[in-house]
């Protein structure tokens, strides 16, 4: 099985290539993927794989094994772009101007694509269905999986299990990561509003200044990761944006503050939820303003059930030789394929996309993000041999 599933990979791999640069070209925002949708359906069609619809842009294909087995394993792609100018200039640049796949997911789609030709391939071959798992919107909250998960991805047939791969530009292209265990961190977008009186530069005394008291909420909320965040648990405390809009000598009404906070434990992050609040709020009063402290709460933390990933991670040593499987560290970043991971055996893992000597090195959401398509020959191959042994081939 696993000559034939490198044979039909490397038959496959002229037209993911195409794949990946007609998505790349056509990049769409979060919950507008209707152009990709309908080129993945196209896809899936011309092949003869029965899909489904859900999420609006979403789909969901099916291959169901000629021998009889009730195994099922569901396999993940997210098609959304982000909204950044692309600054590479290649024949595939992005035609949709502010808007690019900064992110890899146009990789994603096209190798499950692959990925899906090959298994279909081999259905003859195999017990056991396979989901082809196509979603909308994971950047965007709330994310395209927690609603994936509401319309009933993981029901009717319900996978055993499901896996998904993310391109990485600090792996060298060939190689592939594996973490068991908790591996991503949650994610809250935080925005603040500070609120005093504004006025004259030249009489701070007749004025409440809303932006000394942001310095001090800034500076004092660093506290809830240094002094009550357990030294052990990794947590990351952010403000990216201050928005004061007053002048040399204007004081402004208000402050408009925005920011991130990122743990990888549940009850920690509620707890700091409630302190951050409590000490915004408490130190806004006691300078004579008032703050008003929103938290939108983002995706949970991504754990990789450890079977599985363990699993995962030798078959991928079988697959493409141990020296090119490596071992990851936490990572502070967040992905919605962490909803699946709450509800199901999960495993994420990381493709290999970086040749310095190509230049595809950048980090992803920066504007000369790029891959070394060389990565389309492991990413499509792979996944599909790790359904079929995950399903008991």
């Amino acid at each position: 099985m696993k000559q034939k599933i490198q044979e039909l990979s490397a038959q496959i791999f002229n037209e993911v290539v195409g794949f990946r640069q007609h998505i790349h070209a056509n990049p769409e925002l979060s919950f507008h993927e209707y152009e990709t949708s309908k080129y993945v359906k196209d896809k899936l069609t011309s092949w003869g794989i029965p899909f489904t619809e859900m999420a609006n842009t979403g789909v969901v294909g099916l291959i169901t094994g000629a021998k009889a087995s009730d195994q099922v394993i569901a396999l993940r792609a997210d098609m959304d772009a982000l909204p950044i100018n692309e600054a590479n200039d290649k024949p595939y640049k992005s035609k949709n101007e502010g808007v690019m796949h900064a992110c890899g997911h146009d990789v994603h789609t096209s190798s499950l694509l692959g990925t899906a030709y090959i298994l279909n391939q081999l259905k003859e071959d195999f017990a056991g269905t396979v989901k082809l798992v196509f979603q909308p919107a994971e950047e965007l909250l709330p994310g395209g999986a927690s609603i994936m998960i509401k319309e009933g991805v993981l029901e009717n047939p319900a996978p055993q299990a499901i896996m998904g791969q993310h391109v990485m530009p600090l792996i060298e292209t060939g190689k592939v990561g594996f973490r068991s265990g908790i591996y991503m961190a949650s994610t809250d977008e935080l925005y603040v509003t500070v609120t005093g009186k504004g006025g004259h530069g030249a009489q701070p005394h007749q004025n409440i200044d809303p932006v000394l008291i942001t310095a001090h909420i800034i500076v004092a909320l660093q506290q809830i990761v240094s002094r009550n965040a357990d030294p052990r648990l990794p947590s990351v405390l952010s403000f990216g944006k201050v928005n004061a809009n007053g002048a040399t000598n204007v004081i402004p009404n208000e402050v408009k503050l925005e920011g991130t906070f990122r743990t990888l434990n549940e009850e920690w992050r509620n707890e700091a939820h409630r302190l951050m609040k409590k000490m915004a709020e408490g130190i806004a009063e006691s300078m004579g303003g008032s703050c008003h402290f929103d938290i939108h709460r983002g995706y949970p933390f991504l754990i990789n059930e450890e079977k599985l990933t363990d699993n995962a991670k030798a078959l991928a040593e079988d697959y493409l030789g141990k020296e090119n499987v490596i071992d990851l560290d936490i990572w502070m970043a967040a992905e919605d394929f962490a909803y699946y991971s709450q509800v199901t055996n999960a495993c994420f893992y990381r493709l290999g996309t970086g040749n310095a000597a190509k230049g595809t090195t950048y980090s992803v959401h920066t504007p000369n993000f790029d891959i070394d398509e060389d990565a389309l020959k492991t990413s499509t191959g792979l996944m599909a041999y790790l359904a079929l042994k995950q399903l008991g081939n």
